[in-house]
């Protein structure tokens, strides 16, 4: 298949790349480079032997888009495209509606012109009520941030789309932690980049990047006090696309499955075990926490284990292993 894989150049992106290269399918790259950098897509041609194009632009821009699709033959989107950061959208939530939900509905508007109808939607663990017990797909939805919020609107225009023309085939993952990198450390999250998520601030205190990380709370209801996160290999989550991709093939179709392990880990747990990958001690202090946050968040991937034949095969000691290889030989991030 030819897919369009928009927020390409991304950390999630270019792994969904490789991974569609690698099972034999072409991947064109879309991306307007607002937190990535040209260097990551020679990166992958590096990693898979053969090309992605790259495309500079943005989802919102209606005309660019026509341009993409016009002759370009695509079987399927995967849509990566977004801003991600819980806290920057409580501090700044029009931005995520103008941005997030806009490029969203462009996209899909693009896709019916040009009839390519088959998408893969990255989506969120944040539009769940915060829970203590797995989270399985049939739960209530009640998003803590509008960053969740923005997720689940996205979704339920999704649910829309497709009840006003079922010919679409439509795949919403729900991602948990997506951490680590691809094992040839070629390709990985850039550390030079801005990043909210947790596993980069440490990789970058332990490049000295950063003199110490901050540790969003101690005092939250988990057996350590720190915030329990179910951490998902982003080779494990880039192979759930292939599988997305194969279950839609048959027949048109709307989905929904979670993208996890399955099992918790604490924020002092993802930092001993990449003390142990790294060689090297991650200093931290407690801080407050922050708006948004859920104590824990983990999955029940039973649904994508029997639906899509997925589950995830790497653990804590393989994803800190990896986004070390990574981290340690790109240092100074992708060359521009």
């Amino acid at each position: 298949m030819k897919v369009l894989v928009t927020g390409g150049a991304g950390y999630i992106g270019l792994h969904a790349a490789a991974a569609l290269l690698e099972n034999g399918h072409e991947a064109v790259l879309l991306d307007n480079l607002s937190n990535a950098s040209p260097g990551a897509t020679s990166a992958l041609a590096g990693l898979a032997g053969r090309t992605a194009p790259f495309l500079k632009g943005d989802v919102r821009d209606s005309r660019f888009l026509d341009g993409v699709f016009e002759g370009g033959g695509f079987d399927a989107v995967m849509h990566l495209a977004a801003l991600k950061s819980v806290d920057e959208s409580v501090e700044n939530p029009l931005r995520y509606y103008a941005n997030n939900m806009a490029g969203t509905v462009s996209l899909l508007q693009r896709m019916a012109a040009h009839g390519v109808r088959t998408l893969i939607f990255s989506s969120s663990a944040t539009v769940y009520r915060d829970s203590p017990e797995l989270l399985t797909e049939t739960l209530p939805t009640e998003p803590s941030s509008p960053y969740g919020r923005v997720k689940l609107f996205e979704e339920e225009i999704l649910r829309d789309v497709h009840a006003a023309d079922p010919e679409w085939r439509i795949s919403i993952l729900r991602y948990f932690n997506a951490v680590g990198a691809h094992p040839s450390g070629l390709i990985g999250e850039d550390p030079t980049r801005t990043s909210t998520n947790l596993l980069p601030r440490i990789g970058q205190v332990a490049l000295g990047l950063r003199e110490r990380l901050e540790v969003f709370g101690d005092d939250n209801p988990t057996p350590d006090g720190t915030c329990v996160r179910d951490y998902l290999h982003v080779m494990d989550l880039a192979n759930a696309h292939i599988a997305a991709l194969e279950f839609l093939r048959p027949e048109p179709r709307l989905a929904v499955h979670n993208l996890g392990t399955g099992r918790g880990h604490s924020v002092l747990e993802l930092i001993r075990a990449f003390e142990r990958a790294s060689g090297r001690t991650v200093p931290f202090r407690i801080v407050t926490r922050r708006a948004g946050d859920a104590p824990i968040s983990r999955a029940d991937p039973a649904r994508a284990r029997a639906e899509l034949g997925w589950t995830a095969t790497r653990g804590l000691d393989r994803i800190c292993a990896d986004q070390w290889r990574f981290l340690s030989s790109h240092p100074n991030g992708f060359p521009e």
